[in-house]
């Protein structure tokens, strides 16, 4: 076994992953404040760093830190694991001091190019120590197939330096590239690998999808995912077959979670239950906010939707932060908390969940007003930089108790 000397603390990295989203959410209140206070800081580079700290210091780090508590925890490789999330640790800290300064420029890349170097170091050695008696669980199947999208995501930065040489930033080519990164990086990798660490927890207490209606799952999924890619190709309107293959991506989306919930009902007529009355309610709010994005996706295989989509900035905004601050976060928050890596308080998480509901009324509000052509209400942009302080107010708190447990 490991000595108490390389023994590390998961907990006190989930508390590093939420410190980078309580930053990134202050960076979002300070974007939100362009509208209403004169800021002298270029916008754009503020934006480059809130999306990858929240993206690669919450969502990643958060996501990797479960990995390794539910499948390599208690392998002696404490030691392996501290060299990776150190490096990526400075890889992180590198795009802090250097995005918010010359936003894409030599340094920032090269630290954005070191963090996916620390990614594909990640997937190594996870697959390389994953234990025989796993490889061939349901759960480890989505996992697996998780981190080569994020692999397979990673395409999308590689290609965006010669597009950027070659084509140019106004080229549509360096839209899909980032179009192709978001897709399978949310819709591959992190939603496929919250659906792996929620089998997980099933199977650790003895309660696993059947094989049929796991492979009537796996399949749908994947195939779904990579057809519904063929919706973020719609804004540059190619030929409709696009639009019919991204429509059954969606819809194969659509049937797979269908099957997962089939399989969740079947769970809860059970006698034994190991989620409590509070992580129960954040799955059941998960599966709302899912259902919410998988049919706003199916949505956009339409023309018009489509079109939609790709022409009013806020129904993509909106649609993205419900997909990063509610499904994936609030799905983080019941595995952390359901693995005492943290305390998530009830209190601070409600606080969190009103302004991030409050800010996606308002966004979706002012969409919705450019679409229908009338004016937004007086002092909209004011109460939405105010419901945008709820969301870093809730995770400071959160953050401060994170570590108090009854």
């Amino acid at each position: 076994m490991e000595t108490s000397l390389y023994r590390i603390n998961l907990g006190f990295h989930a508390k590093i992953a939420l410190a980078y989203f309580m930053l990134a959410a202050i960076l979002g209140v300070v974007l939100r404040s362009f509208a209403s206070v004169p800021i002298s800081v270029n916008y754009k580079f503020i934006v480059h760093t809130h999306s990858h700290i929240a993206l690669l210091g919450w969502l990643y780090l958060a996501l990797t830190t479960l990995l390794y508590k539910l499948y390599l925890d208690n392998l002696d490789l404490d030691r392996g694991y501290r060299k990776i999330f150190w490096f990526t640790q400075f890889t992180l800290v590198g795009m802090l001091l250097t995005f918010p300064f010359m936003g894409y420029a030599l340094f920032s890349i090269v630290f954005s190019t070191l963090f996916l170097f620390a990614s594909y170091w990640f997937v190594w050695f996870f697959i390389k120590n994953i234990p025989t008696s796993l490889k061939k669980s349901n759960a480890y199947q989505c996992v697996k197939f998780a981190l080569w999208y994020m692999v397979l995501s990673s395409l999308g930065p590689w290609a965006l330096g010669g597009i950027m040489n070659t084509l140019g930033a106004q080229s549509v080519w360096y839209r899909l590239a980032i179009y192709f990164y978001l897709h399978f990086l949310y819709n591959g990798w992190m939603i496929l690998a919250l659906v792996g660490i929620l089998l997980r927890v099933f199977e650790i207490h003895g309660v696993g999808l059947s094989r049929t209606l796991f492979k009537s799952f796996f399949w749908s999924i994947n195939l779904g995912i990579i057809l519904s890619f063929f919706l973020s190709t719609l804004f540059a309107h190619p030929p409709l077959i696009c639009n019919v293959l991204g429509g059954i991506g969606a819809l194969l989306q659509l049937v797979a979670f269908g099957v997962l919930l089939r399989g969740y009902a079947k769970l809860n007529k059970k006698p034994a239950t190991f989620f409590n009355k509070f992580q129960e309610s954040l799955l059941r709010t998960v599966i709302v906010l899912l259902i919410v994005k998988m049919v706003l996706q199916l949505l956009t295989a339409l023309p018009y939707f489509a079109n939609l989509a790709a022409t009013l900035l806020d129904f993509t905004i909106g649609y993205l932060h419900w997909t990063f601050l509610g499904v994936i976060t609030i799905s983080l928050f019941l595995f952390l908390d359901y693995l005492q890596l943290l305390r998530i308080s009830q209190k601070a998480y409600f606080l969190y969940l009103f302004g991030f509901i409050l800010t996606e009324i308002l966004i979706f509000y002012r969409g919705i007003a450019a679409w229908q052509s009338f004016m937004v209400f007086k002092g909209y942009y004011e109460m939405l930089l105010v419901a945008s302080f709820l969301i870093p107010i809730g995770l400071g708190i959160l953050l401060g108790t994170s570590g108090k447990r009854k």
